[in-house]
């Protein structure tokens, strides 16, 4: 019987593996694909390369997902961003940080720790999953842009209870549903992803201050060398991915301040019966 279970736990744990080896094998592509724009692309101005390699980040995240398609096989939004993040940690532990001072590698240290830290806290905390709070449940129309009955309407829209179909669970105070965390953000999690918001942001802005040090000082030592070290273009082509996610994530993390300045939630920026029910 014990031989059972043991088999039943690696058969369902076989595809969350392969996902994950996916997920690296895709993190590895595309970020010596990256590397290549600082390679054949390196006296160009720096706004060309920020271009290019936004454009190459697409191109590389669109053909994968074709070809993911095409072979019927599934990657994990969580893990990629896992395993992107060791990445940089990883190159900025082997080569970056012999440019940093103590002080300042120490701090980012500390910030890629608590980043994981939060990562594995956000994945596994409750957003806010409702089961017998209120009576009449059983009754939301899972198909309705807020999840909830007419009759029972007043109480659970106080609660902002919606069903998220991903995770087959009614979740207060729903927020949306982040693939890039593999859960919701809820009434209880919501704080929390707030907080790994600036982590990110303070995180990637001091690992392009790190790099940007470190592509200096190569230059600076040998330049006719340092345009074709590999090192340096994947230190270059790694700030350029961060300055990427940067911009976007800050963007991100504006739209939610002013989401929690005005009591609104982004899903109910998306849901055409918003309105008729605020008027009702």
């Amino acid at each position: 019987m014990v031989l059972v279970n043991e088999q039943r736990k690696l058969s369902a744990s076989l595809p969350l593996i392969c996902r994950c080896i996916i997920s690296c094998i895709l993190v590895l592509l595309t970020q010596l694909t990256l590397s290549l724009v600082p390679r054949f692309f390196a006296a160009s101005p720096f706004i060309v390369q920020f271009a290019l390699s936004g454009l190459v980040l697409l191109l590389v995240q669109t053909l994968c997902g074709w070809c993911r398609r095409l072979l019927g096989v599934c990657a994990s939004a969580p893990a990629f961003v896992f395993f992107n993040i060791l990445f940089i940690w990883g190159f900025y532990i082997a080569v970056v940080r012999q440019a940093v001072s103590s002080l300042i590698g120490g701090l980012f240290n500390i910030e890629v720790a608590m980043i994981i830290i939060g990562l594995c806290s956000i994945m596994s905390k409750d957003p806010g999953l409702i089961t017998n709070e209120f009576p009449h449940l059983d009754k939301l129309v899972e198909g309705s842009e807020l999840g909830v009955d007419p009759d029972n309407e007043n109480s659970l829209l106080r609660k902002r209870v919606r069903y998220c179909k991903i995770c087959k669970a009614h979740v207060e105070g729903f927020d949306h549903h982040c693939p890039a965390f593999g859960n919701c953000i809820g009434q209880n999690n919501y704080f929390l992803f707030i907080v790994l918001l600036v982590g990110f942001l303070a995180t990637e802005a001091s690992y392009v201050a790190c790099s940007v040090q470190f592509v200096g000082k190569s230059q600076n030592f040998d330049k006719s060398q340092s345009e074709n070290d590999w090192v340096v273009n994947l230190a270059t082509s790694t700030m350029l991915f961060s300055i990427l996610q940067l911009l976007w994530q800050a963007v991100f993390f504006m739209w939610h301040i002013y989401c929690v300045c005005f009591n609104v939630r982004t899903d109910e920026w998306v849901s055409p019966q918003v309105k008729q029910i605020l008027e009702y």
